[in-house]
């Protein structure tokens, strides 16, 4: 049944690009030319910090292919996560989104990144206790499912406030993108309370069809993913 439900969806996405797309992807296409929607279509004022776009990341530097700081997911996966984040409202608590859509030339950069040993200024604050040239294919893949659409890295805030203009982030243990054991979601040397705000977490997005990856607490991916040879290299813009 998941493989005939994810052969729709990927027929509903209009154009999808292959794994080898990248130059013979015409100019003009666009996320939403492959089906993908902008989730501040269906959230306005949803809690964005789209990492890639800008220096704070483990590169240190803007990555390829993000012309904007924007999220974009397949529509399925899109409605998923506004209904979750309706229904987390009500309880002071919202969703902060660090990554969504990825092209393929951002992990293309990512590869190349991580085969570089002169460049270790992140490491410090990204991966203190790995050897970069260690980090793939564990933490960094040579392609990534975030370039379907349908992946999604984040994490919860709590917020106070008649306007919820206050939100803090829940302790996970370590920060989005932190490359050690300690970030794989069942890690026993943990908190008791950051245990419970993983397990917060995972319930939540597990009940709007998210299975989260374990080695990251903060990374899922929508249950209905389109087929294994689907990747897209479309700028985030």
């Amino acid at each position: 049944m998941r493989r005939v439900a994810a052969a729709v969806l990927v027929l509903a996405c209009g154009a999808c690009a292959s794994p080898g797309d990248g130059p013979g992807t015409p100019s003009e296409a666009t996320p939403q030319s492959v089906g993908m929607v902008d989730i501040r279509t269906l959230v306005p004022d949803i809690d964005t910090d789209i990492r890639y776009a800008g220096s704070d990341n483990f590169t240190g530097t803007r990555v390829d292919g993000y012309d904007a700081a924007k999220c974009y997911l397949l529509r399925p996966a899109a409605e998923s996560l506004a209904a979750l984040e309706r229904e987390l409202r009500p309880q002071g608590l919202r969703l902060r989104i660090f990554d969504c859509y990825r092209p393929a030339r951002a992990v293309r950069q990512f590869v190349r990144w991580a085969a570089d040993p002169r460049d270790q200024r992140t490491k410090a604050e990204y991966y203190p206790a790995l050897e970069k040239g260690t980090l793939v294919p564990g933490y960094i893949a040579d392609r990534s499912g975030h370039s379907k659409g349908a992946t999604i890295d984040l994490t919860l805030v709590r917020c106070e406030g008649p306007t919820c203009e206050r939100c803090e982030a829940l302790d996970m243990g370590t920060p989005f993108d932190f490359f050690d054991p300690r970030a794989n979601t069942d890690h026993p040397h943990i908190s008791d309370a950051q245990r419970r705000h993983r397990a917060q977490l995972v319930d939540a997005m597990s009940r709007h069809g998210f299975d989260n990856y374990p080695m990251e607490w903060w990374h899922f991916t929508y249950r209905l993913e389109p087929a294994p040879d689907v990747f897209h290299d479309v700028s985030v813009r």
